[in-house]
């Protein structure tokens, strides 16, 4: 069925960039990959420290609701960090190997400054990536821009991480967007939801998350 799609696909290429179209027809991210499998004790949450989770924090019907604000605590009374609600996925051994992270994520309007997905860990720095909303647009912490136009619609986010090569590839519904080499090796995991940057902020944060999955390639 893919082969005769992408035949159709590519005999009216005229209609579009072959780029597109390529993309269309090829692999999806997660092919090759194993799913792990994950339970709750896999999801620990991190929030400002002073407030009960429900009232930064919802899971319903599958889906998980971050939220924080810009003058919230940190997530320890002891931690100069910005605030932040976030799902830390533990309990996995990813020091090496390729490993994947998926998700479908949604940021309601408005929100901007806040970092909805990362791998935390690394030989520079605290993160190996992080992925960043401003203005409904995606970037690879404040520089890169990864993905347009991505406020009030669920979006696919696949991440993988090749631990041995060095190398991070983001995919957003399916479609390679970014790539780049990782800060070395580290206390390695993914994490989603929202954390503030530390300028250019709005007051209120919030993203959403469903089907969270990883995957690892053996």
């Amino acid at each position: 069925m893919r082969g005769s799609y992408c035949y159709t696909l590519l005999s009216l290429v005229f209609l579009g960039s072959l780029k597109d179209i390529i993309q269309l027809c090829g692999a999806d991210p997660i092919d090759g990959f194993t799913d792990v499998p994950l339970t709750e004790y896999n999801f620990e949450l991190q929030k400002p420290y002073d407030v009960p989770l429900e009232e930064r924090y919802s899971f319903v019907n599958g889906v998980r609701r971050l939220w924080v604000y810009a003058d919230d605590k940190p997530h320890d009374p002891n931690s100069q960090t910005q605030p932040r609600t976030e799902v830390r996925m533990r309990g996995l051994d990813y020091s090496s190997g390729i490993w994947q992270f998926e998700g479908y994520g949604f940021v309601p309007n408005g929100t901007s400054g806040a970092t909805v997905a990362q791998i935390h860990g690394a030989a520079k720095g605290a993160t190996t990536i992080i992925l960043r909303i401003y203005n409904g647009d995606m970037r690879y912490y404040s520089r890169d821009l990864v993905a347009t136009n991505l406020y009030d619609k669920w979006f696919r986010l696949n991440i993988i991480h090749d631990v041995d090569v060095g190398s991070v590839t983001v995919f957003i519904d399916g479609v390679q967007k970014f790539r780049v080499k990782d800060q070395g090796p580290g206390d390695l995991y993914f994490k989603c939801g929202v954390y503030a940057a530390p300028a250019n902020i709005s007051y209120y944060m919030e993203s959403r998350w469903k089907d969270i999955k990883i995957y690892k390639k053996y």
